[in-house]
């Protein structure tokens, strides 16, 4: 079996799956039509050629499974720093827009690391333009932390680079 032909089926049972868990209905008639729901997908996706390597989700998530319980905690970090600034008024809030270098290969990988900055409170990803990414950080700490380089290192770790 081709790697193309594992992508197909990977992504017919996941649209299969996702067809089942929505609808919730093993009706035969309900059935059949959700079979073809997905055959045409699956062909409008091969004549389209839009099935690759970057695009293909099931496999992109097994390699991010270590990454996202670590953004996770990252998130709600950032969450109690944010909430403490507000709270308090001797917490410094010093908005700042800065650019950072995204190191990963892929469109995917840039993309990741620029929802995780958005995700993460107190950052917010305005722009990215090639390899360079426009950020806006509600305070130094922050900034100083995504120049660090953590975030980008993880992302291009998941994605598959040394």
């Amino acid at each position: 079996m081709t790697r193309q032909t594992l992508d197909f089926v990977l992504l017919g049972l996941m649209l299969a799956a996702i067809w089942l868990l929505l609808s919730g209905l093993f009706k035969p008639l309900l059935l059949v039509l959700g079979l073809l729901a997905v055959l045409l997908t699956l062909w409008l996706t091969g004549r389209m050629k839009i099935l690759d390597a970057e695009s293909h989700p099931v496999a992109a998530a097994f390699h991010y499974l270590p990454y996202w319980p670590w953004l996770v905690v990252e998130i709600v970090k950032s969450s109690i720093d944010v909430a403490r600034r507000v709270l308090s008024p001797r917490m410094p809030i010093s908005p700042t827009v800065f650019e950072v270098r995204a190191s990963q290969r892929t469109a995917v990988g840039r993309v990741v690391l620029a929802n995780s900055i958005t995700l993460t409170p107190g950052t917010v990803t305005l722009d990215v333009d090639g390899d360079r990414l426009r950020v806006h950080a509600l305070s130094r700490e922050s900034v100083d932390y995504l120049l660090q380089g953590e975030m980008d290192r993880r992302v291009s770790r998941a994605e598959g680079q040394p």
